[in-house]
This record gives structure tokens, sequence and C-alpha cells, in this order.
């Protein structure tokens, strides 16, 4: 599992990034963190900022969000169906 930091460190990566002072690399390993994550960091800075297409921090928590309520959702409504189909077959007649 990736590791996660917080957002004032990646807003500070950012910050140094757009400087234009140092390559990527040089702030990777100041940092001590990866290039990719330096260049995925900048992008999401970047669409966040409207200047670039994309879904913004906020819409992807949203996302998320929804995804999982979604899940929880579905799964109550299979334990309702099931609970409904027992207590249906109790009621037959015999």
């Amino acid at each position: 599992m990736p590791k996660r930091f917080p957002k004032e460190f990646k807003d500070d990566v950012v910050r140094v990034a757009r400087s234009g002072k140092f390559t990527h690399e040089e702030i990777a390993h100041d940092f001590q963190i990866s290039v990719a994550s330096i260049r995925r960091w900048l992008d999401q800075a970047n669409i966040d900022d409207g200047r670039k297409d994309g879904l913004t921090s906020a819409e992807q928590e949203e996302n998320v969000r929804l995804r999982r309520e979604n899940r929880r959702l579905e799964m109550e409504n299979e334990i309702l169906r099931r609970a409904a189909a027992y207590f249906a077959k109790d009621a037959l007649p015999k």
C-alpha cells in the first residue's frame, strides 16, 4: 500500500516544483519521494487550480464516498431481499 503524505507536505513539494529552481529528480531526492509522486501531485494540483481538465480532489473524494455508500446500500438491500424470501417461505400454506 502506498505511503500517505499530509496535504501540507504535498503542497510544499508542489510549490517547490512549480518554482522551477530544481529538477524533479533533485526535489525527489531532497524530500525522499519518487519522481512519479511529484508528477502525480503536480498534475492533481493543476487540475485543482483549473489549469488542466480532470476530476478535482473534492470530486474524487465524493466519488469514493458515493461508491462506498452505494456498496453498503447494495449489501443492505441483499440482506432485506434474503430476509423477505426467508419469511415468505414460512408464510406458505403446508
